[in-house]
C-alpha cells in the first residue's frame, strides 16, 4: 500500500514505513495534522485498533513528531524519539526542578 501522505510522513525523524503506515491509520496525512493530536491519545487509539498494547517505544516517536511537527528550528537532540521517554521526560523535569 502506498500513498503520497507516506513519504511525507517519513520525513519525520524516527518514522519509517511502519510508523507512517500507523499515523496514517490515525488519520494523519500531512505533518502539520500532528499540531492537532495528543500523542498520548493517538497511542491508546493505535493500541485499540490493532486491538492490543504497542511498544511503549510508538508513543516516543509520537511526542517527538509532534515535537517536530510544532518546531521551526528544532534541536536536533530533541529529535531523537529516546529522547522522549517517560524516563528522559522525568530525568529533564527533576533537573528543572533543582535549577529553580
Amino acid at each position: 500500500m502506498s500513498h503520497p501522505a507516506f513519504k511525507e510522513l517519513q520525513q519525520i525523524p524516527g518514522v519509517g514505513p511502519s510508523i507512517a503506515r500507523d499515523l496514517f491509520t490515525l488519520g494523519i496525512n500531512h505533518v502539520a495534522d500532528l499540531r492537532e493530536h495528543d500523542p498520548e491519545r493517538l497511542y491508546s487509539r493505535i493500541n485499540k485498533i490493532r486491538g492490543k498494547t504497542q511498544d511503549r517505544c510508538l508513543l516516543y516517536v509520537f511526542r517527538c513528531a509532534k515535537y517536530f511537527a510544532e518546531t521551526k528550528r528544532p534541536d536536533p537532540e530533541r529529535l531523537k524519539w529516546w529522547n522522549w521517554s517517560d524516563e528522559n521526560l522525568l530525568a529533564k523535569k527533576r533537573k528543572t526542578r533543582a535549577r529553580a
